[in-house]
């Protein structure tokens, strides 16, 4: 079914909804079900230490310590490497990818239900998508609602500084994905069928089983893959339904106690039918549909900021001097640092070892060649995307309609996440937020269903490769897309940020003692094109 069906179909069921909406009261009853665990999980994973007197998670001084130094240790590969990257996924170095040297080894891994004796002589023609594909699935896995609503909430509590924190773990971040989308390509198992399963299981298995470290690895790859799957139920799934929830019934008015799960009973029917053709499905809507909603926002964004251009210096002049000040809007530089930090780290996934996954079913045998691919990922994501958000919420504040550090309160109203863009939108293009609800749809089912194919990989891990493992796991996925809807956003958000930054803990420690190997890696293929 193609999505030019699909849209006036689930605006039409939207609408016929709204009255059987007002009878039930089941997003209340979800909400208080769900809620307890979410607190629960979110003080555990995101636990504080004191630091310069502030409380900051221990996480994320894991992941911007870990990417200062990956970038320090490649010789600041995310600026470098920037132009070569980009000719990599314009398919530049395509044909030398596909050529074997004389008695050059390849990167393929030999199991007993692994590659076909036939094919590994050129692992090359192994994997199922191409450079940009691979990089159109993990985008959609990341460009979603946390460049929407995570901004939002980012500049709500954080203020403008924020944004300046967010583009520095954004373009550290570049470097560790260079990392793990690397090793997710050099130690992938590839099936008998020809199918690709990658990711951060396979390289802390099997990777530092190659140093001596077997039982680490091992102990490491199941917590991740447990992990895993927790996190396409809660960041990559409950988060983007609740976000895409709470745009459509405020700019439909969808009234009653089950208007949040009826819209995820749609989503879910929807993202239900598309992850059903596995990963080359996923490519095939994700690269179609990711460059569309990406040219739409921005281009959305760029109007806005031109159109207020005289004020832009300001803006930018906030997100520079309230970065560093000690007045900063909630807890001065420190306070501004770190919700920059979450939120960045949260949109971008980069350590979190999740996008290895998508790029791991890459055509190529020279794993960095799909590690530059990768670093591009934080750059579109946080760097510009992010950023550009940031700008219409800060110049839709420019009068003060609504305090830094503080509950968002507009016309009598509590404003949160999607909702508060989608104003700053419609200040400045009056019809934008019809235009920014399908892109939050759109972006919402993206990211879900790339998530799905994430979930799915760990969830196969855990519990074999089998079909009736395959639509178990589909089935929890759609029924979360209905919780995520239904609960409310504080409940889903600190949830996802746990789920997500978990992750964060075993990808890292793997990514510490493999970064050799990458090197290795790079070294390779740099020597192989001539750069």
């Amino acid at each position: 079914m193609s999505i030019k069906k699909i849209i006036p179909m689930f605006c039409a069921l939207l609408f016929s909804l709204q009255m059987r909406a007002q009878e039930l009261s089941l997003d209340e009853r979800i909400n208080e079900a769900f809620e307890p665990i979410a607190d629960w999980w979110g003080w555990l994973v995101l636990y504080p230490i004191p630091l310069f007197g502030k409380n900051i998670p221990i996480v994320l001084i894991l992941l911007v310590l870990g990417a200062l130094f990956f970038t320090l240790y490649f010789g600041f590969v995310n600026i470098r490497r920037f132009p070569l990257a980009i000719n990599v996924v314009r398919g530049k170095y395509d044909d030398i990818e596909k050529a074997s040297g004389p008695g050059e080894k390849l990167n393929v891994n030999v199991e007993p239900d692994g590659d076909i004796v036939d094919t590994i002589r050129d692992e090359s023609h192994e994997g199922e998508v191409s450079h940009f594909q691979a990089l159109a699935t993990a985008v959609s896995g990341t460009v979603g609602l946390g460049n929407i609503a995570g901004v939002a909430l980012a500049i709500a509590s954080g203020g403008p500084g924020a944004t300046f924190w967010m583009i520095i773990c954004g373009l550290l971040g570049m470097s560790t994905k260079f990392v793990e989308c690397t090793l997710g390509v050099k130690y992938r198992d590839i099936g008998a069928d020809g199918t690709v399963y990658g990711g951060p299981m396979y390289y802390l298995s099997k990777g530092l089983g190659e140093r001596g470290f077997g039982g680490l690895g091992k102990v490491l790859a199941v917590i991740f893959a447990v992990l895993c799957v927790g996190a396409s139920f809660g960041g990559g799934n409950a988060a983007q339904s609740n976000q895409a929830a709470m745009q459509l019934i405020s700019l439909f008015g969808i009234e009653g106690g089950a208007a949040g799960t009826l819209v995820g009973v749609v989503l879910a029917v929807i993202v239900g039918i598309v992850i059903i053709g596995g990963i080359k499905r996923i490519a095939s809507v994700t690269e179609k549909l990711v460059p569309a909603m990406a040219v739409i926002y921005v281009l959305a964004c760029l109007f806005i900021i031109f159109s207020n251009f005289s004020l832009v210096p300001g803006a930018l002049s906030q997100i520079f001097t309230q970065a560093f000040s000690p007045q900063a809007a909630v807890g001065g530089m420190l306070g501004a640092m770190i919700v920059g930090f979450q939120r960045a780290a949260f949109s971008n996934e980069a350590g979190a070892g999740s996008a290895s996954i998508a790029h791991s079913a890459v055509k190529t045998k020279y794993p960095a060649s799909e590690g530059l691919v990768a670093l591009l990922e934080p750059f579109i994501d946080t760097v510009v995307i992010c950023t550009m958000t940031a700008l219409v919420i800060i110049l839709y504040n420019t009068n003060s309609i609504f305090e830094y550090g503080k509950d968002v309160i507009i016309d009598g109203e509590k404003v949160e996440g999607v909702v508060l863009t989608s104003m700053a939108f419609a200040d400045s293009i009056s019809w934008f937020p019809m235009i920014l609800t399908i892109a939050v749809v759109l972006f919402a089912i993206s990211t879900m269903i790339s998530w799905s194919y994430y979930g799915l990989q760990a969830w196969m891990y855990l519990f074999g490769k089998s079909k009736a493992a395959d639509l178990a796991y589909k089935i929890i996925f759609c029924i979360f897309i209905v919780i995520g809807a239904a609960a409310n956003m504080d409940a889903i958000w600190g949830f996802s940020d746990a789920m997500i930054l978990a992750l964060v803990f075993p990808n890292m420690i793997g990514l510490f003692f493999l970064v050799p190997k990458v090197r290795e890696e790079m070294s390779k293929y740099t020597k192989a094109i001539g750069k």
